[in-house]
C-alpha cells in the first residue's frame, strides 16, 4: 500500500497509507483530514480540495486539464505545484508523494 505525506495548513506533516486508485483526495479525505474540503466530491467544479505536491513528484503525475487549471486560477494560494488534489490519481508509483494543503480561499 503506498505512503502519502500531507502537511496540513498548521505545519502537521501525516503519514498516510492509502489504497492505489483512489484520488489523492479520496486518500486525504479518508484518512480523517477535514481541513481539505472537497466539497465537489472530486467532480473537478471548485478549488476546495487545492494542494501544493512536492516538486520532485511533478513529472509522474498526469497533466494538468483545462479545467483544472481554470479552477485552479480562481485560488489566491496558487503557485507551480498547485493541484486539485481530486484529479491526481494515486498510485503506486506515487508511494512516497508529499502533498501541502493549499490556504483557504
Amino acid at each position: 500500500m503506498p505512503t502519502l505525506i500531507v502537511t496540513t495548513r498548521e505545519g502537521e506533516e501525516r503519514a498516510i497509507d492509502g489504497e492505489a486508485g483512489l484520488s489523492v483526495m479520496e486518500v486525504i479525505r479518508d484518512a480523517g483530514i477535514d481541513e481539505l474540503l472537497a466539497l465537489c466530491g472530486g467532480c473537478c467544479s471548485c478549488a476546495t480540495c487545492h494542494v501544493h505536491v512536492d516538486a520532485d513528484f511533478a513529472d509522474l503525475l498526469p497533466k494538468i486539464s483545462p479545467d483544472e487549471d481554470d479552477l485552479l486560477d480562481s485560488t489566491a494560494d496558487r503557485d507551480a505545484t498547485s493541484r486539485l488534489s481530486c484529479q491526481v490519481p494515486f498510485t503506486d508509483a506515487l508511494d512516497g508523494l508529499r502533498v501541502r494543503i493549499a490556504a483557504e480561499d
